[in-house]
């Protein structure tokens, strides 16, 4: 019994606690790309750089309360700079829209021109990035390291596998939680939010209900910008900031995104935890796990590894790939273009 109690502690500490951080992570990442997507009617590619943006600002504005001495005690700085962060990345991300996107929106252009418009702001994001704050790794993470210990868990529990569970990582969880709590909210309950659904369901019907599609697209921005920083934030303290990891994890985003189905917000947050574990499970090493379980002359030799965690994104692209082919509309019946 004691055998099967640390298996599933290893499992717990390596695959379920990491898995369900990074498909918070992933699922709010999507959550932002659902929404332009089911408002505006194209891909934004340029919602990683967003994300790599808004954590950028998070980082130097954590940097300059942390030289006054101002912080948080055990929780991290930058949840005090994340407000400020979110105002100026939503006012780069309108002044995006109102310099670029705007003008292909008033003359009806093709969803792939708005795509390939987003593709040209995201190598411009990308350059300012790295122009300011470096293309290097940027720590920014502070206050208690640890919610508990893997030695204060065996002390507790008696076994020999431990749990160490990352203030960063119960952050992740919970903050994910009240987001998305607050936008399903927001989206259901409030009116702005019914025009935003209605927008979306028939924009021909929404504009002849007296909408204003301005305002509406508007707040979509405003909604994805805060989303995208919120997430990049939470990545960068789970993981650490380099701009290029960023545009990395625009392929496990939109994987999420699509496997939910590309307009559904519920199919994000789904998709989100579907790619996340994927990616865990499929590059964990089951030896230890396998040693607990079986009998010793049964030990397995070899790491027991399905894949090496280099081919970590790869299993996102798979999994992109298999839903394109076999449900293009995802799990939850996304809108198709």
């Amino acid at each position: 019994m004691t055998d099967i109690l640390n298996a599933l502690v290893l499992l717990t500490n390596f695959v379920l606690i990491p898995a369900a951080a990074y498909g918070s992570q992933l699922a709010l990442g999507a959550l932002g790309v659902t929404l332009v997507y089911g408002i505006l009617r194209f891909s934004n590619f340029a919602h990683g750089d967003t994300m790599a943006f808004g954590t950028m600002v998070t980082i130097l504005v954590t940097w300059g309360l942390q030289s006054q001495g101002i912080g948080l005690g055990p929780l991290p700085t930058a949840l005090l700079a994340l407000p400020l962060a979110i105002v100026a990345t939503v006012a780069f991300v309108l002044l995006t829209d109102r310099v670029v996107y705007r003008y292909h929106r008033q003359h009806k252009a093709a969803p792939v021109v708005l795509l390939i418009a987003s593709i040209g702001v995201m190598f411009v994001m990308n350059g300012i990035v790295r122009f300011i704050i470096g293309p290097g790794d940027q720590r920014f993470a502070d206050g208690e390291r640890f919610i508990i210990t893997t030695r204060e868990f065996r002390d507790w529990s008696g076994l020999a596998e431990g749990v160490a569970f990352r203030t960063s990582q119960g952050l992740t969880i919970v903050v994910a939680i009240i987001v998305v709590a607050a936008l399903f909210w927001f989206l259901e309950r409030t009116r702005t939010g019914k025009s935003m659904r209605a927008y979306s369901d028939n924009e021909n019907l929404a504009l002849l209900s007296g909408i204003n599609p301005d305002r509406v697209v508007m707040i979509t921005w405003i909604l994805a910008a805060t989303l995208a920083t919120i997430a990049g934030t939470l990545y960068g303290l789970d993981k650490g900031f380099r701009p290029f990891t960023y545009f990395q994890l625009l392929l496990p985003i939109f994987a999420a995104a699509i496997v939910g189905g590309l307009g559904s917000p519920l199919g994000a947050i789904a998709g989100g935890f579907i790619v996340a574990f994927s990616e865990v499970l499929l590059t964990y090493a089951y030896r230890k796990f396998f040693a607990y379980l079986l009998p010793e002359q049964w030990a397995p030799e070899g790491l027991m590894q399905l894949l090496s965690t280099d081919y970590k994104f790869a299993v996102s692209f798979v999994i992109l790939v298999l839903v394109l082919l076999l449900r293009p509309t995802g799990i939850f019946g996304g809108k198709v273009a």
